[in-house]
């Protein structure tokens, strides 16, 4: 089979499209590298749908955390800490241990005049599953990035807004969001990267791939288990993360530049990618 074949038979596999059966024998490097980077498309779509509403629900929390009504900071800070003091290993295994019992105990919706059960069986799924604790864990890790950048909006700046007549409203859309966001974004695309890595966690996490479409590593333990060579698979997995975060530096970085539009280049925030090898 040529490597063109290979791709159109094989290069959308892990969202159901192509052909069903893996190869087994006389594997190639080129399936090798198809089936591993149509694996990339859920660990694409894990870092892409977390970051979006990760990135929505974690200014909630920062602003909730800087908030002056108790209750508000309280719970902020609770969520925030839990997340963050939490291992992302030990937060996907018991997120799906407690998925597996919501089907056993039922969730009904009371409507009034009739009663819905609501479907919870997809909740064990890694395309759901996996993405619900990748949102939560994110959102805490970046509330606490955007409420230091909050805490970190020079005071002199609000004020002046103030001394303008700005009213609360305007003063936060006009002054501190774009300052907040703007010495916030290096630390946030650092966890950006570290989030995109950690979808390859999901299959490792006890939720299962939905009909055998799993993410990359899925299909790299699936070669080692063929082939007994470790040294193809996951390097080739590897190269497609590597890729994927400089695409991720570069967007990123673009964002960076139009924050730091009005700023002299010498003063400019610069994005440098950090690994954390501890989390």
């Amino acid at each position: 089979m040529s490597c063109s074949q290979t791709i159109i038979d094989y290069g959308l596999r892990s969202i159901g499209y192509g052909e069903r059966l893996l190869p087994k024998t006389d594997i190639t490097l080129c399936d090798q590298f198809v089936l591993i980077g149509s694996g990339m498309i859920w660990n694409i779509y894990f870092a892409v749908l977390a970051l979006g509403f990760g990135f929505m629900f974690s200014i909630l929390l920062a602003l909730g955390k800087a908030s002056e009504n108790p209750v508000f900071s309280r719970l902020s800070r609770g969520y925030i800490f839990f997340f963050r003091g939490s291992p992302l290993f030990i937060q996907f295994f018991f997120a799906y241990e407690a998925f597996v019992l919501l089907p056993k105990l039922g969730v009904d919706i009371n409507l009034g005049f009739a009663v819905i059960t609501a479907e919870t069986r997809w909740l064990t799924k890694a395309w759901l599953g996996a993405l619900i604790v990748l949102f939560l864990n994110t959102s805490g890790y970046s509330a606490e990035i955007f409420y230091r950048a909050y805490r970190a909006v020079p005071r002199g700046d609000v004020e002046a807004a103030q001394a303008y007549g700005m009213t609360g409203k305007t003063r936060f859309w006009r002054v501190i969001w774009p300052t907040m966001l703007r010495i916030a974004w290096p630390a946030y695309t650092n966890e950006a990267i570290f989030l995109f890595h950690a979808t390859a966690l999901a299959f490792f996490s006890g939720f299962p791939a939905w009909r055998q479409q799993g993410d990359a590593l899925y299909y790299a333990k699936y070669f080692y288990d063929k082939t007994f060579n470790p040294f193809i698979p996951y390097p080739i997995t590897a190269f497609y993360f590597i890729l994927f975060t400089l695409i991720i530096i570069f967007f990123f970085g673009l964002i960076n530049k139009h924050l730091n539009r009005h700023i002299a280049p010498e003063q400019r925030s610069s994005i440098r990618y950090r690994p954390q090898f501890l989390r």
